[in-house]
């Protein structure tokens, strides 16, 4: 039996219509699925972009749920949880995307990065540091590291976060010199407080090896010095101190004063103090020689003259309330009263302000209550701002 090719000819027109026809379906429910994911998602950034989050999160949600593979929704869902608040369903969108076998490595780390973000910001500081170390050897390892030490700052782990600190430092991430003393002289303290004298010193000493130029680890050296009964070595550290970090000097007058009183140093002291004063005029430096002067001549008419010095050089009302207070007036019946409104108008004169948020506090802090900052307060008073 002969095939008949009539048949053939009359398939192929056939064949190729039926396939013109289900290519046509297909892009048309292709066409109208593309048209509705991005209608939500530009629904979703319109209500971003005027501020409202609860709308666009119902946009997002849309839109993932018409492209459930589309990771970059998942990602932005997940942020505009974040910023709400709603640490929770952030942590779930973000676990989710990392649950997924098709997702590519750079996706991953994104997810891995935000979800140690969300347990950052919701304050579960385990599950953040466990998420941030994960990170290690991603392009986030240098933010992984910033915020791995602000948990360790935060929680008070001095060695974990000099550790970060020396791997930050070994990959050029910066100079944390200064910062790697602050947590020596950190944990000295602690020693220092359950009295470890000796093992509290040895850190010190490495502090200011690690930091020539800082200030801190010399002033806790000489208050455990001096806590130590030794006067002269508190002096000598002191003077280390006046000649790399003169700046500083203030801060620990009146422990310089102590000692020189207490090793009969009292001349040499005054000395250094009057110079450094005359360099750089600060209220700590001047109390500190008219306490001195007072104590070795005996004169305390004589050491507040250096009151009126001070106002010679800087226009000073906590100088100008300090002489007025040894003062006599002639209408003595009105002295009580002026004296008690200069010293209330000078309380918060002589305060120590944070110069990155502004804090104020009666002492001087190496790390800003406010802002967490280290080294933002300078070693002047507010009124010598």
């Amino acid at each position: 039996m002969e095939f008949d090719f009539t048949w053939l000819l009359l398939g192929l027109p056939l064949a190729f219509g039926l396939g013109w026809l289900a290519s046509r379906l297909d892009l048309r429910q292709l066409r109208e699925e593309n048209r509705r994911a991005p209608k939500a998602y530009f629904k979703g950034l319109n209500y971003l972009l005027n501020e409202q989050q609860d709308q666009a999160i119902d946009a997002f949600i849309e839109a993932v749920q018409n492209d459930p593979d589309t990771t970059e929704l998942h990602f932005a869902l997940g942020n505009l949880f974040r910023r709400r608040g709603e640490y929770n369903r952030a942590v779930r969108v973000h676990e989710h995307l990392l649950s997924r076998g098709d997702l590519s490595r750079a996706d991953r780390e994104r997810a891995q990065h935000a979800l140690a973000l969300d347990f950052l910001k919701a304050g579960l500081l385990d599950r953040a540091e466990d998420a941030l170390r994960r990170l290690e050897g991603t392009p986030f390892e240098a933010q992984a590291r910033m915020a791995l030490l602000a948990i360790y700052e935060r929680s008070r782990d001095w060695q974990q976060a000099s550790d970060i600190t020396q791997r930050m430092q070994g990959a050029g991430q910066g100079d944390f010199s200064t910062r790697q003393a602050h947590y020596l002289c950190e944990q000295a303290l602690a020693l220092s407080a359950r009295g470890e004298l000796p093992a509290a010193q040895t850190l010190l000493l490495q502090a200011a090896s690690t930091a020539p130029q800082a200030a801190r680890p010399r002033i806790e050296l000489a208050r455990l010095q001096q806590r130590m009964g030794q006067a002269d070595a508190v002096l000598s550290t002191l003077q280390t101190l006046a000649q790399t970090t003169p700046a500083a000097l203030g801060l620990a007058a009146p422990l310089l004063v102590e000692a020189a009183l207490a090793s009969g140093q009292a001349e040499q002291a005054g000395a250094l103090l009057r110079q450094h004063y005359e360099d750089m005029p600060t209220l700590d430096l001047l109390e500190a020689v008219v306490t001195l002067e007072a104590a070795t001549q005996g004169s305390a008419t004589a050491a507040r003259a250096w009151y009126m010095r001070h106002l010679d050089k800087e226009p000073s009302l906590v100088a100008a309330s300090k002489w007025l207070a040894g003062e006599t007036l002639s209408q003595e019946q009105f002295h009580p009263q002026i004296q008690r409104a200069l010293e209330q108008a000078t309380k918060p004169l002589t305060r120590y302000r944070c110069a990155a948020c502004g804090f104020e506090a009666r002492q001087h802090f190496w790390q800003c209550p406010g802002c967490q900052s280290w080294d933002s307060y300078p070693a002047r008073r507010v009124e010598e701002l």
